[in-house]
């Protein structure tokens, strides 16, 4: 059983097709079945059932699935921990980040590592910082700059490198910008706009009003900050947003209840072998 036949089923498995699974991997789609095939053959057993054009795992599928993934992890982990040895910064670095980070937080810092390391190569995901931290926990990110959750896992090692403070703010023409003495129950009769119930800034919102027995009203969810951003800015709610994003499109409430805070920071795995790019760029977000 060779590495090329596991790639190549992790490919069709998290990709849902045999094209999906060519496109990543750069080959062509025959290369691709082909190498199933073979897996297959060694295995004696068939590990998807093709469906018209839908691709879908058998039982033997995903059985093997996580012995694939543990199995190629590991390979690419002895890989870095040889890489190492000889000191140069190179090869792949597999980073997850939100788009609010991605455009607000990263780019000086993606200057600086791209110009002092450019025989690295920089695959960047750009998700919800949730599943970016889902999965530098599976091992198919090596790092992640994220929202950091609200209480905290000792499954990652998580290392804060900015506070990102939360604000409560509408447009200047809406309703709330208009009234003094704001308390939590008073926003709690207008319609909010927050990001989506699996986001950390949804959980901390949601239990600072939980604490005080109050239940929000949420007319609209989106993970995209941006895009809440816009919808508070022409008068459809109220929000709770990083105040970097405050301009002149929205102000800021003064609720008589602070907002806990909330920190952005990396997150790596303590079982895993971190290459030299990895640590790399954990200087350079360190030194911005």
């Amino acid at each position: 059983m060779d590495t090329q036949s596991l790639q190549a089923f992790m490919a069709v498995a998290e990709s849902g097709s045999f094209s999906g699974a060519a496109e990543r991997l750069f080959l062509t789609q025959p290369a691709v079945s082909k190498r199933i095939a073979v897996l297959e053959q060694q295995l004696g057993a068939r590990l998807f059932d093709r469906v018209g054009r839908r691709i879908r795992l058998t039982e033997a599928g995903e059985a093997l699935l996580p012995r694939a993934r543990k199995v190629l992890q590991e390979l690419e982990d002895m890989g870095r921990a040889i890489t190492n040895l000889t000191g140069e910064v190179s090869g792949t670095l597999r980073i997850g980040t939100s788009h609010h980070i991605g455009l607000h937080r990263l780019p000086p810092v993606l200057r600086h590592f791209s110009r002092e390391y450019p025989q690295v190569r920089l695959d960047i995901h750009f998700i919800d910082s949730e599943e970016a931290w889902e999965s530098v926990l599976h091992g198919d990110l090596e790092m992640g700059v994220v929202t950091l959750p609200p209480q905290p896992d000792t499954r990652l090692h998580s290392q804060v490198i900015w506070d990102d403070p939360l604000v409560f703010m509408c447009a200047p023409e809406h309703p709330l910008a208009r009234q003094a003495d704001l308390t939590l129950e008073t926003l709690t009769r207008f319609s909010a706009i927050l990001p989506s119930p699996v986001t950390f800034t949804r959980r901390i919102v949601e239990r600072l009003f939980q604490e005080h027995g109050l239940t929000l009203n949420i007319s609209m969810s989106t993970n995209y900050l941006e895009t809440i951003h816009m919808m508070v800015s022409i008068g459809l709610g109220w929000s709770v947003l990083p105040a970097t994003m405050l301009d002149d499109e929205v102000i800021e409430l003064a609720v008589d209840t602070p907002l806990p805070e909330r920190k952005l920071g990396v997150v790596t795995h303590p079982g895993r072998s971190r290459s030299n790019a990895a640590r790399a760029f954990l200087e350079a977000i360190n030194s911005e």
